[in-house]
């Protein structure tokens, strides 16, 4: 069975690539399924913070539901940061995952910024406001070495990353 692990930094468009492919799949009559990292952060993993042992144990978790899906014949589509490189080699060896860089450009990322992440992470540092733990700015996000597939969000269009995501899925898939 298949488990896609989308990582790159916030607002790149993981979770859109996600739900994109998973309608694609569901259109097909193919089981698949979302974990989205920001999903699981506001409901199951409440009791974990953003340091790196715990972004580690967060990206575990979703690892392990992931698996648990995949041996019920569903493929897995995490959507998660997922900033460490190692944890990510580890997850391949275990779990045999393939990684799916959504890469996008930080001037990119400042002008999207859906969160309003970046436009805190980049505030002085002593504003009261200022967010001191987001990935790619002041808190490390590590490129993957060997990616499976990588999509850029800010070179290409949604729909254009989409296409190569869902053409990439389709050599694991028969319809």
């Amino acid at each position: 069975m298949l488990m896609l692990l989308l990582t790159g930094l916030s607002g790149a468009g993981k979770s859109t690539l996600a739900e994109r492919l998973l309608s694609k799949l569901s259109a097909l009559n193919i089981a698949a399924e979302v974990i989205d990292g920001d999903v699981y952060r506001k409901t199951m993993n409440t009791d974990l913070s953003f340091s790196a042992d715990d972004r580690r144990e967060n990206i575990q978790r979703l690892c392990r539901i992931a698996y648990d899906k995949n041996r019920q014949g569903i493929i897995a589509i995490v959507a998660a940061i997922n900033p460490f490189e190692d944890l990510r080699v580890e997850l391949v060896k275990q779990y045999g995952a393939k990684i799916i860089w959504v890469t996008c450009s930080l001037s990119v990322l400042t002008k999207r910024d859906p969160k309003g992440l970046y436009r805190k992470a980049l505030l002085p540092d002593d504003h009261p406001d200022k967010l001191w733990n987001l990935t790619g700015v002041n808190d490390p996000y590590e490129i993957p070495v060997q990616a499976d597939l990588i999509v850029d969000t800010s070179e290409n269009s949604i729909e254009e990353c989409s296409e190569q995501l869902i053409n990439y899925v389709s050599n694991f898939i028969q319809t």
